[in-house]
C-alpha cells in the first residue's frame, strides 16, 4: 500500500507509513505547547526570531493576525476537534465534548486523536488528509514561534533503516546538518557515524529504488 501522506510504498500495509505515523504523533503532542507559545506573539510589536536574530515586526493591527487566527475557535482547537468528531462518526462513537477553555479543549482533542492513532494508521481512509492538516497547523505555528534558519534544516538522507525489537523498521526521516559528525534519528535515536554513511546511503537508495519498482508494478499489472 502507498502512504497517503508521503506517497511512498508502505510494507506494513497502513494508510500512513511508520515514518509519517510517528511524525504525526510528534506533531499532535506538540500542539498544546505550540498553542501556548503563540500567546507571546499576539501583539504585532512582539519580537519575532529570524534564524538567530531577533527583530521587531511592525503591523497595522492591534493584534497579530496569524497567531490570533490559530488560537481562535477555527484555528488549532477547531481543526483538532473537527478531526476527532469525524473519527468518532466513522467509528460510530458518540460525539466528543467541546467544553472548557480553548487550552482544555485542545488538550482533550489531541488526547483523543493520539489514543486512536493505531486505528487511524491502519483503518482510516482519510488518514492522509488528517496527517497533512496536522502537519500544516503545526508548521504554521512553529513558523511564528521559531522560524527555521534554512541552513539548519539539513540535507535529507532518507528513511531510517533501524529495526526495533519487534522487527519493525523505524522509517523516520534522517537529515544531515552542517557541522554534524553523527547522523542521529529524531525518533528512535539510532546514531550513524561517518564510517557508516556510504553504506547507509547505498541501503536507502536501494530501498527507494525497490519501492519505486513496486509502485510501477502495482500501477501497471502484468497482462498474464
Amino acid at each position: 500500500m502507498i502512504c497517503l501522506l508521503c506517497e511512498r510504498h508502505d510494507a506494513m500495509g497502513g494508510y500512513l507509513c511508520p515514518g509519517c505515523a510517528k511524525a504525526t504523533i510528534v506533531r499532535l503532542e506538540l500542539l498544546p505547547r505550540l498553542y501556548e507559545g503563540l500567546a507571546a506573539f499576539l501583539h504585532p510589536g512582539a519580537p519575532v526570531r529570524v534564524g538567530r536574530v531577533s527583530a521587531a515586526v511592525d503591523a497595522p493591527m492591534p493584534v497579530a493576525e496569524l497567531p490570533l487566527t490559530m488560537r481562535g475557535p477555527g484555528g488549532m482547537v477547531g481543526v483538532t476537534e473537527d478531526w476527532l468528531s469525524a473519527l468518532h462518526q466513522d467509528r460510530r462513537m458518540s460525539e466528543p465534548a467541546r467544553l472548557g477553555t480553548h487550552e482544555q479543549r485542545l488538550a482533550r482533542a489531541v488526547a483523543g486523536l493520539l489514543a486512536n492513532m493505531p486505528w487511524i494508521v491502519m483503518a482510516w481512509p482519510t488518514a492522509g488528509a488528517f496527517a497533512e492538516e496536522i502537519r500544516e497547523i503545526a508548521n504554521s505555528a512553529r513558523s511564528v514561534i521559531s522560524p527555521t534558519d534554512p541552513t539548519e534544516v539539513g540535507k535529507r538522507i532518507g528513511a531510517c533503516p533501524a529495526i526495533d525489537a519487534s522487527g519493525v523498521i523505524c522509517g523516520a526521516i534522517l537529515r544531515h546538518r552542517p557541522g554534524e559528525t553523527v547522523i542521529v534519528c529524531p525518533w528512535c535515536n539510532c546514531s550513524f557515524p561517518p564510517a557508516t554513511w556510504p553504506g547507509l546511503k547505498a541501503f536507502i537508495d536501494h530501498d527507494e529504488r525497490n519501492e519505486t519498482r513496486h509502485e510501477k508494478e502495482a500501477a501497471w499489472p502484468s497482462a498474464s
